[in-house]
């Protein structure tokens, strides 16, 4: 038997943060592609400690749903999970490289093939892509079009910015939209001054983020000057400065995020093909048919 398992921050102060985690366990646990799939959080239940104690299977496929190597995938996650032998050299990684290392649970016994996080792998980019489609309702859009990647960005870890960058870079090369920027909250260049890094008149802005919260929500439509006050909504596209800023929302709460989830145990040695082929056609068509659907108001996708 084989089990995955996705990993995830959670929040005890927002109850939507773990919503797109359990849908994306969901869109995975339909294919069948696997015979259990769980999930588990530092900040809800199940916990962390405690998730591989409700797994049957031997082997088990763990996929952290981070954006980027830190902290809590290079420390907290291996503690908790107590991985025999963990030691961060294991992933032999630059900061956006980290792949796979096949560890055993030290209380459990199971075989772990604990994976590197979603944000650095390279079919997020097509997620990036696929949420601005999705916020413009064009699956053509890029021509006349800019992208703004925005990240959290912090001077204290310098693989933040690292995936920010990276994605940003992968969409420019594709030559799909006019211009493509990365932008950040708390470093330069700074979210703030969006309309200061575009000459096109439509410009997306998407947070590479994994779930809406209080950054999402709340800080970037202020900071970008959707609105002075979150409370009181805004429409997508809103005029800021002679631009028309699509809004998109985090990013993680796109449903093609699942193929990410998928991508990552399969560079682990998951035999699920299938399953892949499986998610992106389907996330697709519930997308373009509006089974997931984009709040106009916020700027943020729901059920």
């Amino acid at each position: 038997m084989q089990a995955l398992v996705i990993v995830a921050h959670g929040s005890h102060l927002n109850p939507d943060s773990s919503a797109p985690t359990h849908r994306h366990a969901d869109t995975i646990r339909a294919t069948g592609a696997f015979d259990e799939v769980k999930t588990g959080f530092w900040k809800e239940e199940p916990s962390l400690r405690e998730v591989l104690r409700t797994v049957e299977s031997d082997e088990v496929y763990v996929v952290p749903l981070f954006v980027s190597e830190g902290y809590f995938t290079e420390q907290v996650i291996p503690r908790e999970l107590r991985l025999s032998g963990w030691d961060v050299s294991e992933w032999d990684s630059d900061g956006l490289s980290a792949d796979t290392a096949t560890l055993s649970a030290k209380d459990t016994g199971q075989t772990v093939h604990y994976c590197g996080p979603v944000g650095t792998h390279e079919a997020m980019t097509d997620v990036l892509v696929r949420r601005a489609e999705t916020v413009t309702g064009d699956p053509d859009v890029g021509e006349d079009f800019g992208l703004a990647v925005v990240g959290h960005g912090t001077e204290r870890n310098e693989n933040s910015a690292k995936a920010i960058e990276y994605h940003a870079e992968r969409v420019r090369e594709m030559g799909r939209f006019d211009e493509v920027q990365a932008l950040y909250m708390d470093e330069e260049p700074e979210v703030d001054d969006v309309t200061d890094y575009f000459e096109s008149e439509d410009v997306v802005v998407v947070p590479l983020f994994i779930a809406d919260g209080f950054h999402t929500q709340e800080d970037i439509p202020e900071d970008v000057g959707l609105t002075d006050d979150y409370r009181t909504g805004y429409d997508v596209p809103s005029e800021v400065d002679g631009h028309r800023i699509w809004y998109a929302g985090a990013v993680g709460t796109e449903g093609l995020m699942a193929d990410v989830i998928l991508e990552r145990a399969a560079d682990a040695g998951a035999e699920i093909e299938a399953a892949i082929d499986t998610v992106r056609e389907e996330t697709r068509d519930a997308e373009a048919t509006g089974d997931v659907a984009l709040d106009r108001e916020t700027g943020t996708a729901g059920d």
